[in-house]
C-alpha cells in the first residue's frame, strides 16, 4: 500500500490550526485524519504529536537516532522559523528574482537565531543556485562557508551534508562531495531531498546512471515533489546523454517554469548532440534572455566533470548550439 501525508495550517494571530490526513494513495482512503487548535509557540511540540500520530498509524518502529532527530526543534526562535519558512516558500520558485527573496528571509533567520543550522544551509543553497544567473564565483564561495557553517552547527543534519556536497562539485572537489552527500543520505535515509541533492552530485561524476535512480527515488518517497526534482531527473538523463528522456522531462519542467536557465542549457545542449540544430538554438536564445552576459568560457570555469572528455562534449555541444 502507498501511503501519503496531506494536510493544511491556518495561522491567525497566536493561533494555529493544522489538519493533517493519512491517505492510501492508490485508493484515495483515509486511514487516519485529525484537526489540532494549538497557540503558535506549541508548534515544535505539536509537530512532534503528529508525526508520532502517524508513525503509530503506520505501525512502524523508529530508530532512537530517529526519534531524536524528530524531537529536536530546529530553533527555539519562532519568529526566526517564520522567515525559514517564507524563505521555502520563495526558493520553491526557482526565478531570479525569487531566489533573491529566499535569500533575505534566510539571512533574516539567521540574524534571529545565530544557531539556526537549517537556515545557514539553505541560505548557501542560494548561492549555489544564483550563479546560473550572475555566474559569479564568489557566490560558490559564499554558499560553500554557509554550508561549512551549517555542519559545524549541527553534523547530523542531512541537508546541511546535501548543501556543503553540492557546494564541492563547484569547487571540483569530488571525493568529498559525494562523501557528502552520501552522509545527507545515510543521516535519513527516507529523506527525499537527500536523494535529489546526491543525484546532482552524480551526474557530473561519472555516475549519471545512479543519479537517475536517486532522483527517481526522491520522487517517489516525496510524491509532492518540488519542481527542481523535475529538473534533477532531466538534468540525470541529460548527464547519462539519454537525450530524448533529457528533453520530455525538462520539457515538462519548462512548461510551468520558463525562467530556469540551467534546464534551458540541458537542453540546448542534448539537442545539439542530437544534431537538432534549430531546437539548440532556440534553447540558446533563452538563455541569452535570462543572462545576456552568458558565455561558454565563463560556464565552463566554474563547472566540473570527472570525465574531461564528457566535459568537453558539453562545451562543443553548447558552441554549436549558437553560444560563445
Amino acid at each position: 500500500m502507498r501511503r501519503s501525508v496531506e494536510g493544511s495550517v491556518r495561522k491567525a494571530d497566536s493561533q494555529v490550526r493544522i489538519t493533517a490526513q493519512l491517505v492510501d494513495a492508490s485508493t484515495g482512503y483515509h486511514l487516519w485524519t485529525e484537526r489540532y487548535d494549538r497557540l503558535l509557540k506549541d508548534i515544535f511540540a505539536l509537530q512532534d504529536e503528529i508525526r508520532q500520530k502517524i508513525v503509530t498509524a503506520l505501525r512502524v518502529k523508529l530508530t532512537q537516532d530517529e526519534q531524536e532527530r524528530f524531537q529536536r526543534a530546529p530553533t527555539e526562535n519562532l519568529e526566526a522559523y517564520d522567515y525559514y519558512l517564507r524563505g521555502l516558500e520563495y526558493l520553491s520558485r526557482l526565478t531570479k528574482e525569487m531566489n533573491a527573496q529566499a535569500r533575505q528571509m534566510f539571512e533574516r533567520a539567521v540574524e534571529l537565531d545565530p544557531s539556526y543550522a537549517a537556515a545557514y544551509a539553505r541560505w548557501g543553497w542560494t548561492y549555489l543556485l544564483d550563479f546560473q544567473w550572475s555566474q559569479d564565483p564568489q557566490s560558490m564561495e559564499r554558499a560553500f562557508a554557509l554550508a561549512q557553517r551549517a555542519v559545524a552547527l549541527d553534523d547530523a543534519l542531512p541537508l546541511a551534508h546535501m548543501v556543503l556536497g553540492n557546494a564541492y562539485t563547484w569547487k571540483r572537489q569530488y571525493d568529498q562531495a559525494i562523501a557528502a552527500g552520501e552522509k545527507a543520505v545515510t543521516l535519513d535515509p527516507n529523506n527525499a531531498e537527500g536523494y535529489v541533492g546526491l543525484a546532482w552530485i552524480l551526474g557530473p561524476g561519472g555516475r549519471a546512471e545512479e543519479a537517475i535512480e536517486s532522483a527517481k527515488k526522491a520522487m517517489r518517497l516525496n510524491p509532492h515533489y518540488p519542481l527542481w526534482y523535475i529538473a534533477t531527473l532531466g538534468g540525470a538523463y541529460h548527464a547519462a546523454w539519454r537525450n530524448e528522456e533529457a528533453i520530455a522531462v525538462l520539457k515538462s519542467f519548462v512548461d510551468l517554469n520558463p525562467n530556469y536557465l540551467g534546464v534551458h542549457l540541458a537542453m540546448a545542449c542534448s539537442y545539439s548532440d542530437l544534431g537538432r540544430e534549430v531546437e539548440a538554438r532556440a534553447e540558446a536564445a533563452e538563455i541569452l534572455r535570462l543572462n545576456p552576459t552568458f558565455s561558454v568560457e565563463a560556464w565552463r570555469k566554474t563547472q566540473w566533470f570527472k570525465d574531461p572528455a564528457d566535459f568537453e562534449r558539453h562545451l562543443n555541444n553548447l558552441r554549436k548550439a549558437g553560444l560563445k
